[in-house]
């Protein structure tokens, strides 16, 4: 999971956390709560497409999921 502090937001730190992630350790998909539209957007800002969903979170949660992949 990566959290930014809603007053650090802007500043490039997610933009950072996320590239060291994925130089570091490959990672090339993720998944974010469907209602974040606001991390929607970065991550398709950098990057990353939508190509599944799930009704429920992790734990079977009544929070929708969204799956991303690196394109």
């Amino acid at each position: 999971m990566l959290f930014v502090a809603a007053d650090k937001r802007g500043r490039g730190i997610g933009k950072e956390l996320l590239q060291c992630a994925i130089d570091e350790h490959a990672v090339n998909e993720l998944t974010v709560n469907e209602q974040n539209s606001r991390a929607i957007g970065f991550y398709e800002h950098m990057g990353f497409k939508g190509y599944a969903r799930s009704d429920t979170d992790e734990r079977g949660g009544p929070y929708p999921i969204l799956f991303l992949k690196k394109i």
